[in-house]
């Protein structure tokens, strides 16, 4: 229990200066300048501010004059220069010698300037006065008095600097030219600093240059680049699809350092959700390039070659857009009872008929109906996964037997029955020649062109028919182009959810009007349905036109495509009985939504306070009074069905949502008439017996959204505990400031772990893991032990609540913070256990009110119950996390399995799917795990999230998750297979991006490894999410797996491979070995197989002659052997490791040579033993792990 100060967000630094009123005092002034704040501008300062904007402006006046000043004078000294150019004379000044070079500047500087002139005035006044003219008699003209005078009028210091002449400033250009040679001097300086910064002008514009030249060269190449696009009849390509390709850039160079490619582009990129706005080809080339211009050369030809594969992409994207919307067309033509469903089934047999059909060349195409991706891994048999059956026809034998047998429809029926007029649904005859022209028509068309028609092989300026459908495809208007299969994606989602499931309006019913305002509620917290959930009898719309773009591939033509959607169309049937059936099934989806949407807001008009549960007893008591008590009898039998369903009722006596949604239906159950309508009675009966006021109704509804936000923030976490403590933390904080008379309350979350460092306290111990920020120092990380001072383990082990009104007068609290005084612990304390789903405690909640000075510091009724909500929503988001972290172990370990098994993946990535901000947004995409080509994981502290609207280009992830259908693609140049993880309900709960570069297809025995391991992924995950279901118990195969949950999940991938290969081993029999017993000398591998599995369960043989002898060791091969190896646990302790000697028989033994020599039987003891291994190997490596 902590007790600290008041927290308050302080913010570091000076303090806001607050604003005065005109009125501001003298003294106020005064005061102000002994504060801490910053001096306000008041209006006493307002003279200043005119002032220093008037001399502001008179400064920069004066400067642009000075300036203009000095650029006139340079330019009349240009102009002089050019008129009277410089006498070179002064010339004979210059010289190198450095001895003499301080006089001459001197006497170049500060003499010669004024005696020059001088002298020229004194020759030409001697000139003038023909002084040296000898037939003249003397005169009285004195020259040194001449000079003298001269010089005293033309002092440099007192009079104005006369014109200079061309040798004057050839002498000035000479003296600045000396200066510059002096060292140490000024002009030395500013000589080299002009010389440096002339130096750097020509290689800065040497540079720009450059630039410009490489700018011109980028954006020309650009240009060209553009015309690489498919653009509409405007020459205009959608904005949002450039973006897209910049965006994808980052993860097409993953392998560069991580701050390179966070500093790749110089800005954000911006985000376009729509297709509306379009650029041209030179927006296009500013836009690129304005994210581009910083590229280095070599990253330059990435990107250009990078965006000339999302221009191919872009290409086949249209082509296959058009194809997605026939197979639009042809679902809503073959869904004649307009339910949005067809018949899985009858589809797959069409397209085996389809296929078989198809010539040899078009086959090659086509994805194989009999197999998967088509068909689902849980509609293989283990035989088929785990045997050696590599002939593609045995495979096609056995797989359509699997689809005929599902449909009721026989091979002779598939191929001979057509339809009598336009009666879908009439009788059907016999019929062959019209089929066999058309599969013959569609042979000759695929004959021509190696399997790609003739219209689609010639130049794209070509006016074929065929090609005519792809231009209006490509020269639609922006208002057409919206159907791009980019957001008809989330179309065909929100198409189906209007089909398979009713609207939001729909799901009101008429009965319970009193409860539509809860209902309207609870449709908003409720996420979207553009997810569609797999179900094996029937397809929706996004899940038919997968299938079918699944099953053409990428390299069909379009004629092909046509014949196949005219075969489709005119053989799908569906009898009366069918569509009858169909009908009710989505009415019965409906009916059920709608009454569980009834009873959930029945549920919350119940829990008032939003406590998460109601109690069983309080809502038996009012039960026992509908009809004036006369169903009694029917409300024992259906209480006892419940406590049997969910056994920890008996104990708790709380019933969940789920549990109360239950109950009412076991209860209508047993009262005679129509269990519908009495569910409707029960609803109207239960809504009265409860009333609120509005301002309850008010109260419940804000504090549900508190809780809605906790249960989001851990669905959007990325498997991150820390949001989901914040989310709680500030639940608890609104409702004590909005609801607790603005309490101030510290809380902090504890959980149970096992005392392993220290048992004498205590078999258990709790760790406080999360507290509010001012408790911190005093309570995160502590441990309390079941004999310190406390009522937390009180709280644990009876399940239910403790208050402590006034700790001061409880002798029985734990206080953690010691800087307290004793006379300041005054408040309240509560405690609330945190429970699982199947009500066993697993921490606590608390809080405390230590940090309030006020008087009413006890928590209320209300309070008490909400804060019980609280522990709920948190309970299940802590499970929601922990079961994803679960699933990512498991993952591990499923891509540990994989990764020496399929060399040929370059990598793989592992997505989780987490709701949208909004309905729009429906979902999105967080990278979870990368495992690249040479195994090494990374597990992504920070998630990368995808947004549909930000990767148009990469919509193959989200069209997975949409249809929950496996999709092979090629994207930018690389060839992707995406598999989705689906919940309990068929939804896609993940997904796996397998990456096999310029591969189309993997080699077959890596093909059908990554079926393995997808199919025991899905099996295991599926599990995972079962054991957090309050009605079911886990199921414990393996003795290990009794210890944690944890281990549960480490070994669970490998578990269910075991069992698999069980199912196969059980279908053995004595005869099956004769294969490996009629070897008189066997191969070494079969040898070494044999004796792996019997040193399993005889370890001491490894030495004897039993094991080294064939004509002994092959007698063991019987039917005893094969029960053995069924009920064979490798994880039991009484199981002893032989490890190493198992490796010894096994290691390099390659699985081809295996099925050559032994065939299925001995592939499946070689697998065995392999998975044996593995799970004691894991369980050996979690038993030197400590447990949390």
């Amino acid at each position: 229990m902590a007790a600290q100060p008041e927290a308050t967000a302080q913010t570091a630094g000076l303090k806001h200066p607050r604003l005065r009123g005109k009125d501001m005092t003298a003294t106020e002034m005064k005061r102000n300048q002994g504060n801490d704040e910053l001096p306000c501008l008041s209006n006493y300062a307002l003279w200043k501010e005119c002032f220093y904007e008037k001399v502001q402006q008179r400064c920069l006046s004066l400067q642009e004059k000075k300036v203009k000043m000095i650029r006139a004078q340079k330019a009349r000294e240009e102009k002089i220069k050019r008129r009277e150019p410089c006498d070179w004379l002064f010339k004979e000044w210059f010289s190198e010698v450095k001895e003499s070079l301080d006089t001459r500047i001197y006497l170049l500087d500060k003499l010669l300037p004024t005696l020059i002139p001088g002298m020229e005035k004194l020759l030409m006044e001697v000139e003038r006065r023909n002084v040296l003219s000898p037939d003249k008699e003397p005169t009285k003209f004195n020259p040194i008095n001449f000079l003298g005078e001269y010089l005293m009028r033309h002092n440099p210091q007192y009079s104005i600097s006369r014109k200079p002449g061309p040798y004057l400033r050839g002498m000035k250009m000479l003296t600045e030219e000396l200066k510059t040679k002096m060292p140490g001097t000024t002009s030395k300086r500013l000589a080299r600093m002009k010389a440096e910064a002339k130096s750097k002008r020509h290689n800065r514009e040497q540079v720009d240059n450059m630039k410009s030249q490489v700018k011109e060269m980028r954006k020309e190449a650009l240009a060209n680049q553009f015309k690489q696009w498919t653009v509409d009849v405007n020459g205009r390509i959608p904005a949002a699809l450039v973006q897209s390709a910049l965006r994808s850039f980052l993860d097409v160079i993953a392998s560069a350092p991580t701050d390179e490619r966070k500093a790749i582009y110089n800005r954000k990129l911006e985000i376009l959700d729509t297709l509306e706005k379009k650029v041209n080809i030179d927006e296009f080339t500013e836009y690129v390039h304005s994210y581009t211009e910083h590229f280095s050369n070599d990253l330059f030809q990435e990107i250009l070659k990078h965006l000339c594969q999302c221009a191919d992409n872009f290409q086949v994207a249209i082509r296959h857009d058009m194809w997605r919307q026939m197979f639009a067309d042809l679902f809503l033509d073959c869904d004649y009872g307009k339910v949005g469903l067809l018949d899985r089934q009858k589809i797959l047999a069409l397209l085996a008929d389809f296929y078989d059909r198809s010539p040899v060349i078009a086959r090659r195409g086509f994805c194989n109906p009999r197999q998967w991706p088509i068909i689902e891994l849980q509609e293989i048999e283990p035989a088929d996964l785990w045997g050696g059956l590599d002939d593609p026809e045995v495979c096609e034998e056995l797989s359509v037997k699997l689809v005929l047998s599902q449909t009721g429809i026989s091979g002779g029926e598939i191929l001979a029955y057509e339809p009598v007029g336009d009666n879908r649904q009439g009788t059907n005859r016999i019929r062959t020649s019209s089929r066999e022209d058309l599969f013959e028509q569609m042979g000759m068309t695929e004959a021509k062109t190696g399997g790609i028609s003739k219209e689609e092989n010639q130049a794209p300026e070509s006016s074929d028919a065929e090609d005519a459908p792809l231009a209006e495809v490509v020269k639609e208007t922006p208002a057409g182009e919206e159907s791009f299969s980019r957001q008809r994606g989330s179309q065909f989602g929100q198409q189906t959810s209007s089909e398979t499931r009713l609207q939001d309006e729909d799901l009101l019913p008429d009965q319970g009007k009193d409860l539509h305002p809860i209902m309207a509620e609870i449709q908003n917290r409720w996420a979207s349905h553009t997810r569609s959930a797999f179900d094996e009898s029937c397809l929706n719309l996004p899940q038919f036109v997968q299938l079918m773009e699944t099953f053409v591939g990428e390299d069909i033509s379009l004629p092909t495509v046509k014949t196949l959607i005219a075969f489709i169309k005119e053989e799908y049937k569906q009898t009366e009985e069918e569509k009858m059936e169909q009908l009710e099934k989505v009415h019965h989806i409906s009916h059920m939504a709608r009454r569980k949407l009834l009873l959930e807001a029945l549920f919350e008009k119940w829990d008032n306070n939003a406590s998460g549960f109601l109690d069983l007893e309080e809502v038996d008591a009012v039960l026992s009074t509908f009809k004036e008590g006369m169903e009694k009898e029917a409300l024992r039998k259906a209480k006892k069905h419940l406590c049997s369903r969910y056994p920890q009722l008996s104990r708790v006596g709380k019933l969940s949502p789920r549990a109360f949604q239950t109950f009412l239906e076991l209860v209508a159950s047993e009262f005679t008439g129509n269990e519908d309508e009495a569910i409707d009675n029960l609803v109207e009966f239960l809504t009265t017996s409860v009333e609120r006021s509005r301002m309850e109704c008010l109260r419940s509804l804000t504090r549900r959204k508190w809780l809605h936000n906790i249960q989001q923030a851990a669905e959007t976490s990325g498997a991150s505990m820390e949001p989901v403590y914040k989310a709680v933390f500030k639940a608890l904080s609104q409702d004590a400031e909005a609801h607790g008379d603005n309490k101030k309350i510290s809380a902090y979350i504890a959980l149970l772990e096992e005392n392993q460092l220290s048992p004498g306290h205590g078999q258990f111990l709790l760790r406080y893991v999360a507290c509010t920020a001012d408790d911190a120092p005093y309570v995160l990380n502590q441990t309390l032990y079941k004999d310190m001072k406390g009522v937390s383990f009180a709280a644990v082990e009876e399940g239910k609540p403790i208050h402590v009104p006034r700790v001061q007068f409880h002798g029985n609290i734990h206080f953690w913070n010691y800087d307290c005084p004793v006379e300041e612990r005054k408040g309240s304390f509560l405690v609330l256990p945190l429970h699982d789903a199947r009500w066993r405690a697993f921490g606590i909640l608390g809080l405390d009110t230590l940090r309030d000075q006020c008087e009413k510091t006890i928590f209320l009724t209300h309070e008490i119950s909400f804060y019980q909500g609280v522990s709920h929503a948190f309970s299940k988001a802590y499970h929601h996390i922990h079961t994803l972290e679960n699933v990512l172990q498991m993952t591990v370990t499923a891509l540990d399995w994989l990764y020496p098994r399929a060399p040929s993946i370059h990598n793989v990535i592992m997505y989780l799917v987490e709701p949208g901000k909004d309905k729009i947004q429906d979902y999105a995409l967080r990278k979870i795990i990368t495992m690249d080509n040479t195994g090494q994981k990374e597990i992504h502290s920070s998630p990368v999230l995808l947004l549909r609207k930000e990767n148009f280009l990469r919509d193959y992830l989200f069209k997975c998750i949409d249809s929950s259908e496996v999709i092979r693609t090629s994207v930018y140049g690389e060839y992707h297979i995406a598999a989705a993880l689906h919940d309990l309900s068929g939804q896609a709960l993940g997904l796996f991006d397998i990456s096999i570069r310029h591969q189309q297809k993997l080699p077959p025995h890596e093909h059908k490894d990554l079926q393995k391991m997808l199919k025991m992924a899905q099996a295991a995950c599926s599990e995972i999410l079962k054991m957090s279901l309050e009605e079911t118990e886990p199921t414990y195969v393996l003795g290990s797996e009794h210890v944690a949950n944890l281990r549960h999940a480490g070994i669970l991938f490998h578990q269910f491979m075991l069992q698999d290969l069980r199912k196969c081993v059980q279908k053995l029999n004595a005869q099956s070995f004769a294969e490996i017993k009629s070897y008189a000398e066997p191969p070494a591998l079969v040898h070494n197989i044999v004796k792996a599995v019997l040193l399993l369960f005889h370890p001491n043989w490894k030495v004897s002659e039993e094991m080294e002898n064939w004509s002994q060791c092959k007698l063991k091969l019987d039917d005893n052997l094969i029960q053995e190896i069924y009920c064979f646990d490798p994880t039991a302790a009484s199981v002893q490791d032989q490890a190493d000697l198992l490796l010894d028989c096994i290691t390099g033994v390659p699985r081809a040579a295996v099925r050559q020599h032994g065939g299925a039987p001995a592939e499946y003891l070689y697998d065995w033993v392999h998975t044996c291994l593995s799970l004691a190997e894991i369980t050996r490596s979690l038993d030197h792990e400590k447990p949390l």
